[in-house]
């Protein structure tokens, strides 16, 4: 059953007069489409069917950094704004924020209870991830915006702009922010594009945002298709990154960006009954220190995501004492020893099964014991098979869930199949 949907459907009859305000409003802003496009309203995000070329529509202007506020999450003053125009009836926005007439209806899990999350997305860093978004966002309101906001009570009232509406506003915003490919430039600044925004995300995407010096740009990336969908991308998405920041997932079999994470610690399970356990914290505390914070081995469809790390830790891990000591005492190895095409090419689906016995014991274990984390004690581990040929009878959170969890599991099971002695 697809899970691409985003919004409940809207009246058609509510619908004609905000669209038509909008489009109106694009023409006098500079938002210009190219005539190729078709665009109607099936859910509060819209929906473009083409009719032909490569350039769908173009924005004209510059972008404009907003003055910093100290923030977590580095967009309080794109919030603050968004505060003052989604509440002001004399809004220049008006007409493009009224296409989002009930924020009320987003359904990320930050909006489920906190047992829902932990009962639905038991072992898919999910839960972790919004206890984390919430506490921020709290913080975040009461420290910055709330103090900033009663400074200037003619642009904002505490008790209209309060944190419930701030939380629905973040959660909008993480829906309309794209991930950006990593460069050495620096990031842009949060913002929101209109009619961009209105774009829905698969992994297999047609169309891809450009930005350019004095305009934005939605370009075809593949030929579409008269009548065909346009879907943008909001990067490379994994399905719990997907429901964690935007509400929505793809279904497990083709979101192609679908990842699984191991968590570092579950390498250890299986090793500290063979060594000596001070040797083995010691090789843990030194692997900490060469990969710092990364906290998770990542991997994907094709293989290990983040092979460099996990080539290294399976590399202390299985050194013998005599071994290890000599690698304390040359301060690890040369950058330049290991070839990191061959070590992508050895941790890739295909030359998986061609590692080291020692290796796949440990890495079938880890993956094993990671699987067995998405059940409570006593639950069966592989009951989401039964529910993935069932998913009809679930509900719009179970079965989002579901796509999340047995996505991983999918690629955790086909690690132990490839790990198998």
């Amino acid at each position: 059953m697809a899970t691409e949907a985003k919004r409940h459907k809207v009246d058609d009859g509510l619908a004609l007069s905000p669209l038509h305000n909008f489009l109106q409003w694009c023409q006098s802003v500079g938002l210009v489409l190219t005539g190729s496009l078709t665009l109607f309203i099936v859910t509060l995000r819209g929906r473009f069917c083409l009719q032909s070329p490569d350039l769908l529509f173009f924005i004209r202007g510059r972008q404009r950094s907003l003055s910093s506020l100290d923030g977590s999450s580095g967009w309080v003053p794109l919030l603050l704004a968004l505060f003052y125009e989604y509440t002001s009836p004399q809004s220049h926005w008006k007409p493009y924020l009224s296409l989002w007439t009930n924020f009320k209806t987003l359904d990320h899990p930050m909006f489920w209870s906190k047992e829902e999350r932990d009962r639905l997305l038991r072992g898919t860093g999910i839960p972790e991830a919004v206890d984390t978004d919430l506490a921020n966002i709290q913080k975040e309101y009461t420290d910055v915006v709330l103090p900033f906001i009663k400074k200037h009570p003619d642009l904002w009232d505490p008790n209209t702009h309060t944190m419930e509406l701030y939380t629905l506003l973040v959660a909008f915003v993480m829906e309309e922010e794209e991930d950006e490919e990593e460069d050495e430039k620096a990031p842009n600044p949060p913002m929101m594009v209109p009619m961009a925004d209105m774009l829905n995300h698969v992994s297999n995407h047609n169309a891809n945002l450009e930005f350019t010096p004095d305009s934005l740009k939605m370009v075809c990336v593949r030929p579409i298709h008269k009548g065909e969908e346009v879907f943008n991308t909001y990067g490379q998405m994994a399905n719990w990154q997907l429901l964690h920041m935007y509400g929505f997932t793809e279904s497990y079999h083709s979101n192609s960006n679908d990842t699984a994470d191991i968590p570092h610690h579950q390498l250890l399970q299986n090793i500290q009954s063979d060594m000596e356990r001070q040797l083995v914290e010691e090789k843990w505390e030194m692997l900490c220190q060469i990969m710092q914070e990364k906290a998770t081995f990542v991997f994907g469809k094709q293989g290990c995501l983040t092979d460099t790390e996990l080539h290294t830790a399976l590399k202390v891990l299985c050194m013998s004492k005599e071994e290890f000591s000599e690698f304390k005492d040359d301060e690890g190895w040369e950058e330049d020893e290991e070839d990191d095409e061959k070590i992508s090419l050895a941790f890739c689906n295909d030359g998986v099964p061609g590692l080291k016995t020692s290796w796949r014991r440990l890495i079938h274990e880890a993956a094993r014991l990671t699987v067995r984390s998405y059940s409570k004690e006593g639950e069966a581990v592989d009951s989401d098979q039964t529910l993935i040929e069932n998913q009809a009878r679930l509900s719009s959170r179970q079965q989002r869930a579901l796509q999340v969890r047995w996505g991983q599991k999918s690629i955790l099971y086909r690690l132990m199949e490839l790990t198998k002695s």
